[in-house]
């Protein structure tokens, strides 16, 4: 699904008590690009005060060695994003970073919260400028209230204002603060230096790239704290009653497969999903095809367990961006033809069976099968890793609306008949959930069930409030 129409929100580095802290935050957001391509950013501090610089682009357009020691500090943050609220503007680019009674603060956030509109028109009604038109500027409204800063503990009593997926770090000039939503529906982990800096990642693979070592999860409602006197740690907000929402596509197919999320390896848990797609769908073929780059982990499991060779049917441009950013469908189409080539001479007369991660809109995967038929395919069977997707993502997801989704009311053979293939079968929801360590009711599922694990009363469509800005000055 690696052209596909599905995004995911963002990447989250910081990293406390080093002298290279500012590139060594350029690094972890390399190694975070495939969570947001849009927009980077880095704030860093001295102890005395913040410096920032965020622009749209890729993380090696964004910084050169110049920008990065105009913002030279011991401690720093950084953000990759892809927007899922809000669109893609210099405004929005993150960690956003503000001046109130309290200092200066920046932030970074990973996730959706699905109150932002009414939280922000709620302060819009009583006088408060909002400089973006992002849901993550309503934390730091929130954060200045002169009510909420008289609270014993100001942060905890923001926090439970919040609804929806949010994992954040949070810049003061005297610490770093890491925050996990109570449900824990994206990833957050701690690591540690050779030399004793501490980091923060939405991943494990960015501390593999600054030869870091993981230490552990942040915790579902966790806030970490981290500073010149070292790391503590407290709770905040009320029991979920043992219910989580991990979000279950970060394994499918948002994290890097090297990169440990939720206490698993990626690349390990794709696997076991290929070995289960294979038990509950056999079928006899010559040969095991992955749609690169995403399901490559799934049919080398669905390969093994079947005992069918793996082969390459496609080669791979890395040159040609991402098609999502495509304006219309004609100019994403396009853009995997020209990222995904067929080898003919591999798939030519060949019983096939072509594994893909997930299927969203359908269009993409219906112009690869396309593909493989044109360059003489003899048979074509669909296995696809995860179960139907149905329903939209209110928490960080950027999913087509529900009629876009190839899967919103239409059986398995409609669909098969759509993509034109000889059979087509997806991991079913148990097999999905056995493929993971945790309990089921630790996991966010609602895409393929429909079962949201918090009330949606207010859909956040992603410019809503932009065009609700509009409103008000027209």
């Amino acid at each position: 699904m690696q052209a596909c129409s599905v995004q995911h929100n963002c990447g989250l580095f910081g990293i406390w008590g080093h002298e290279d802290a500012v590139y060594l935050t350029h690094l972890g957001l390399y190694a975070l690009q495939h969570r947001g391509q849009e927009s980077a950013g880095i704030v860093s501090t001295n102890g005395q005060c913040l410096l920032r610089h965020a622009e749209l682009g890729l993380v090696n357009r964004v910084f050169d060695g110049r920008t990065l020691e105009q913002i030279r500090g011991r401690n720093a943050i950084g953000h990759t994003r892809y927007s899922t609220t809000g669109s893609s503007t210099e405004s929005n680019t993150q960690p956003l970073m503000f001046s109130f009674a309290g200092g200066q603060v920046a932030i970074a956030h990973n996730g959706n919260l699905i109150n932002a509109a009414l939280l922000r028109r709620n302060y819009e009604k009583v006088g408060h400028i909002f400089q973006t038109t992002s849901d993550t500027e309503v934390i730091i409204h929130l954060l200045a209230k002169p009510t909420h800063q008289h609270k014993k503990n100001p942060l905890n009593h923001v926090l439970n204002h919040l609804q929806g997926a949010y994992s954040l770090l949070l810049l003061f000039p005297d610490r770093i603060v890491a925050v996990r939503d109570p449900l824990g529906f994206r990833p957050l982990c701690l690591g540690r230096t050779k030399c004793g800096a501490t980091v923060v990642a939405s991943e494990t693979n960015a501390f593999d790239l600054i030869d870091a070592a993981y230490v552990r999860d942040i915790e579902p409602g966790e806030i970490v704290t981290i500073d010149d006197s070292g790391v503590t740690s407290r709770h905040y907000g009320g029991s979920s009653n043992g219910r989580g929402a991990a979000c279950i596509f970060e394994q499918i197919y948002f994290a890097d497969p090297s990169s440990l999320v939720f206490g698993e390896n990626v690349h390990l848990v794709r696997m076991a999903m290929g070995r289960r797609l294979a038990t509950e769908a056999p079928v006899d073929a010559d040969l095991v095809v992955p749609i690169p780059t995403c399901a490559q982990c799934a049919a080398t499991g669905y390969a093994r367990e079947s005992g069918i060779p793996f082969g390459r049917g496609f080669t791979t441009s890395h040159y040609t961006g991402r098609s999502f950013i495509m304006p219309t469908q004609s100019g994403r189409d396009m853009a995997v033809k020209i990222k995904l080539n067929v080898i003919k001479e591999a798939v030519n007369g060949k019983r096939l069976i072509v594994v893909e991660d997930s299927v969203v809109r359908g269009t993409t995967t219906r112009g690869k099968i396309g593909a493989l038929r044109d360059a003489g395919a003899k048979e074509i069977h669909l296995r696809v890793a995860s179960p139907p997707i149905r329903h939209p993502c209110y928490f960080g997801i950027d999913f087509p609306s529900q009629e876009e989704l190839v899967a919103h009311n239409r059986s398995v053979k409609k669909i098969r008949d759509y993509l034109s293939v000889d059979s087509l079968h997806y991991l079913s929801h148990e097999g999905m959930l056995a493929s993971v360590k945790m309990a089921p009711e630790k996991y966010c599922t609602a895409c393929f069930s429909g079962d949201y694990p918090i009330n949606v009363v207010e859909p956040v469509e992603k410019f809503a409030l932009e065009r609700s800005q509009l409103r008000m000055f027209t």
